[in-house]
């Protein structure tokens, strides 16, 4: 309260205090707000640049890394189909050409095939000049073809010895092509297998073949497969050809995998064909090929009809009687004993007697200063024991 004598107080300046002093007091706690909160926080601005907090993510960057996944994924999608579409580019050429060397070689063996029924039928004709010519030619494209080496040689022979007449060139004959369908022949091979001909399954096979490559290539090879595989038993089993009947079997295995029964047939015609091979040169394989023909399939037989067991009994003879003209007479009496336990013949008991006694005594041959090897004079080979016919291989 103002006293007496004093002026009263100004009220407009108290309040410009008051309001000044209260502003003041909010500054200050401002400042202090603010110190607080910078002593707890870091700030964004620091010497004039700009900063981000280590705890805030830039979505920036994550948008970035995001967008280079999906590129390299893509990238590698694009390089696995590329490896894919080349993958099966390479197959498929192989296959190509695997199926074309199938063809060729179909046809090769289809010609050769025809070119030898031809020459054989020159030979009995006398056309040797002709049949020479077509079995150079079998030789130039199939060298592997049975019996044609045999068969050349044989023509060559009869040249030289028989007097060849002059022959007059004729045209060559174009056959005519058959330009039958698709379909109709391939009706006609299917009912020729069905009817177990197999010549005419595989003669009208591969003129469809030629004719029409690309038409049910696996169907037709199947086909071919199993006409080549018959008809190669046919011939081992029931014609006797040997060679043939192997010849046939080896072309059906370039279209698949032999079945156990046709590796049979073609292992014993291989084992026959092997043991004729050594006879009368080397006795002993031909008793170590036909022991094991004569055990597995004894019936088995070539086109002379002598059997495996026959063979191998007549090995036995002869490699016997060869080692007792050696002087090797124990070796000579197991042969001859083999013999006499799967034959009883009484022509061959006093040989296999006399060979044991030779055996037994350990009697040895005398040897003449020239290498001659003679017999010992106190006991003579008995000359009433005749010696086995051989047949010369056909």
């Amino acid at each position: 309260m103002p006293t007496a004598g004093e002026p009263p107080p100004d009220i407009s300046t108290n309040i410009n205090q008051e309001a000044s002093t209260s502003v003041t007091q909010r500054i200050a706690i401002s400042q202090t707000e603010e110190h607080s909160i910078s002593e707890t926080q870091p700030s964004q601005f620091g010497d004039g640049n700009y900063s981000i907090p280590p705890d805030v993510p830039d979505p920036h960057s994550r948008a970035s890394r995001g967008k280079y996944l999906w590129i390299l994924w893509a990238l590698l999608g694009v390089i696995l189909l590329a490896l894919i579409a080349g993958g099966s580019v390479y197959a498929g050429y192989n296959s190509a050409i695997d199926q074309r060397t199938r063809y060729e070689s179909t046809l090769v063996a289809g010609e050769a095939s025809n070119q030898y029924i031809l020459a054989q039928q020159d030979i009995v004709l006398g056309n040797y000049d002709r049949a020479r010519q077509r079995l150079e030619f079998i030789i130039k494209i199939d060298p592997k073809f049975p019996n044609v080496s045999e068969q050349l040689a044989f023509v060559l022979t009869q040249q030289r010895i028989t007097a060849t007449p002059t022959v007059v060139p004729t045209p060559t004959l174009t056959p005519t092509p058959d330009y039958r369908g698709r379909d109709e022949l391939f009706g006609q091979a299917q009912n020729q297998l069905v009817a177990r001909d197999w010549t005419g399954a595989i003669d009208t096979l591969l003129l469809l073949r030629k004719n029409y490559p690309d038409f049910m290539v696996v169907k037709v090879d199947g086909m071919l497969f199993v006409a080549l595989r018959n008809r190669g038993i046919d011939k081992i089993a029931q014609l006797h050809d040997l060679e043939g009947g192997n010849y046939d079997l080896t072309l059906a295995e370039r279209f698949g995998p032999l079945d156990a029964e046709a590796r049979n047939w073609r292992d014993w015609a291989e084992l026959y064909i092997r043991g004729a091979s050594f006879w009368g040169v080397d006795w002993a394989q031909s008793v170590y090929y036909f022991s094991q023909l004569a055990a597995a399939a004894p019936n088995l037989s070539d086109i002379a009809g002598w059997t495996a067991s026959n063979r191998y009994l007549d090995a036995l003879l002869g490699y016997g009687d060869w080692l007792a003209t050696k002087g090797q007479w124990c070796d000579a009496q197991s042969q001859y004993d083999t013999y006499m336990t799967l034959l009883a013949n009484p022509q061959v008991e006093p040989t296999a007697m006399f060979a044991a006694d030779q055996c037994a005594q350990g009697t040895l041959p005398e040897v003449t200063p020239g290498g001659e090897i003679t017999s010992t004079p106190e006991t003579p080979f008995p000359t009433e024991t005749p010696q086995p016919e051989v047949t010369p291989y056909p």
